[in-house]
Order: C-alpha cells, then sequence, then structure tokens
C-alpha cells in the first residue's frame, strides 16, 4: 500500500506539472501568408506557385483569380485545383481579383457583377472564401460620392452572401477613389452589412497619405487580412510606385507599432506578404518566398 500511494503521489505531482505548461500555450497572433504578386514576375503559374509557397514553410496563400483561370483554360479543372491546394497543405485565404464594381456606368457594373459571381463561384470550390474588392475602374476621373459607393459595395456582400466568398474593401493609394483609410471605412460603415470588412496595405498606407497611425482607428472586426511589405525612405510619396516595395523591416516604415494596432486578441490577423519588386523577380522564387517568411517574423516577434 506504501509503494501505490507512493506511485501515486508521483502521479499527481506530473499531473500538476503539466496541466499549467498545457494552459499557458501562447496563442499566435498572426497567420503569414504569401500573395502571389510575390511571385507574378517568375511566371511559375498556378500549380507551381503553390508548390513554391509550401516549400517555403506557408501554410497560407493569396492567388490571382487570373492565374486560376489561365489553369483552368489550360486544361484544370477546379477540382484539381483544390486537390493540389490540399495535398500541399495550404489554405487559400483571399483572392486577388479586378472587377469594376465600383464604376458609375450601370452597364459596367451589371458585366462586373457578373465576373464577380463567376470568380466567387470558382474561389468558393477552391475553398477560398475571401476576395479583394479594390477600385478597380475609379482610379482616374471623377470623385465617386462615398454613399453611392457603399450601395455598391453592399450590393457585392449580397453576392457574397449567396456564395460564400466575401468581398474585402481594399485601399488602393494611388487612387482618385478609395485612397485614404476614412474613404474605406465610412463606406464600410454605410453598407450596414454585417460581412463588411476592409483591406489595407503598409505600401498604400504610406502611398495614399493615411500613415500607419490611421489603422488605430480602424475596428478590429473590420480585419482579417493585411497586405504587409515595407517601403524605401526615397523616392518620395508622389514618386514612389508598386515597385518599390521591399520586404518587411527593410525600409522604414513603423512595423512593430503597426503590428500592435493590428493585433486583434480575439483572432489571429492574417499578414499576407506582397510586393512587386523587380529585383525580386530575377532571383530564385523560392529564396524569395523564403525571405519573406522569415522577415514578415522577425517583425511579428514580440509583438
Amino acid at each position: 500500500m506504501n509503494r501505490r500511494n507512493a506511485i501515486g503521489a508521483v502521479l499527481a505531482a506530473s499531473a500538476a506539472t503539466v496541466l499549467p505548461v498545457q494552459a499557458s500555450v501562447k496563442k499566435e497572433s498572426f497567420i503569414y501568408s504569401l500573395n502571389m504578386s510575390t511571385l507574378r514576375g517568375h511566371q511559375l503559374g498556378f500549380r507551381k506557385e503553390l508548390e513554391v509557397a509550401a516549400r517555403a514553410g506557408y501554410g497560407s496563400v493569396e492567388i490571382w483569380i487570373n492565374t486560376l483561370q489561365d489553369y483552368l483554360k489550360n486544361g484544370g479543372t477546379l477540382s484539381d485545383a483544390r486537390k493540389i491546394i490540399d495535398d500541399l497543405g495550404l489554405r487559400v485565404e483571399d483572392a486577388i481579383g479586378f472587377a469594376p464594381w465600383i464604376v458609375a456606368d450601370a452597364t459596367t457594373r451589371s458585366k462586373a457583377i457578373e465576373q464577380l459571381k463567376l470568380e466567387m463561384d470558382q474561389l468558393a470550390a477552391i475553398g477560398c472564401k475571401r476576395v479583394a474588392a479594390p477600385p478597380m475602374g475609379a482610379t482616374t476621373g471623377d470623385q465617386l460620392e462615398l454613399s453611392a459607393v457603399a450601395e455598391r459595395y453592399r450590393t457585392i456582400l449580397e453576392l457574397g452572401d449567396k456564395t460564400g466568398v466575401v468581398p474585402h474593401l481594399e485601399l488602393w493609394g494611388f487612387s482618385k477613389n478609395l485612397s485614404r483609410v476614412g474613404e474605406i471605412l465610412f463606406v464600410a460603415a454605410e453598407t450596414s452589412h454585417p460581412s463588411a470588412r476592409v483591406l489595407m496595405d503598409v505600401y498604400h498606407l504610406h502611398k495614399g497619405g493615411s500613415g500607419m497611425d490611421s489603422v488605430k482607428n480602424v475596428g478590429k472586426p473590420l480585419v482579417e487580412i493585411f497586405h504587409i511589405n515595407d517601403y524605401p525612405a526615397a523616392p518620395a510619396t508622389d514618386k514612389i510606385t508598386d515597385a518599390d516595395r521591399v520586404y518587411a523591416g527593410d525600409g522604414v516604415a513603423p512595423l512593430k507599432d503597426l503590428l500592435k494596432a493590428l493585433k486583434n486578441p480575439e483572432r489571429p490577423i492574417i499578414l499576407s506578404f506582397e510586393v512587386f519588386n523587380k529585383d525580386y523577380y530575377a532571383q530564385d522564387p523560392l529564396l524569395v518566398a523564403k525571405t519573406g517568411l522569415e522577415k514578415m517574423k522577425k517583425v511579428a516577434a514580440g509583438v
């Protein structure tokens, strides 16, 4: 009996030490994703882009819709695409498309809705639940009434209700419309739709003049995914372009403070590495993907 009691005491002590350790497992603040713009210049195609992402250590990706559609045009099927994604252990977090849903012309907008319906159905079939909704077609020309933009955004949100793919209102810093955080917040709020979400980007916050501190004014429920990159001290905002984006931490953006503002205690934020850097396009795609992941994690460490 003494021996049995001794064993019981040891087991009880072991349980007491194990349980607190299990309870203290840290919840991750960020999910790391690769936006395929980063490999776009390598012209790898749908399957190889995904393979590179998986080999580099990503569990999440953002695809470009036209790359998926090129794959389908060349004989691939949606079920094949879904199998590739699943076999690689990837999750498609979002898709980049350019349907001009925002424009004033009703005929163009109607065609855009048809285009989005097709694209959303395709995305749903491969397990993607988000699609970017940038101000395509309204980057120049007239300044649109934000209340009208809100109505148009609500229309595609309702389309998302039917397809299961939510359009995220995307900030474009160079655009005549939706270039500033205040604009996307107004539009998202005015839709009065529970699925309204916003998609921001380090470069576009800088280019459009909103700055990184503006993210502090964005409600946590509105942000699920965020495009991360960095920008150099020069050129100035009026001259800087998409191609000037660099790895996170290689520029002058206050990324630590930005990530602290983005951090959501309720759920992890998806950080998706998006650049269009010609120097990176000239390098090995696997090296670029790995470096992007390493630098994202380094910047996010301790946040």
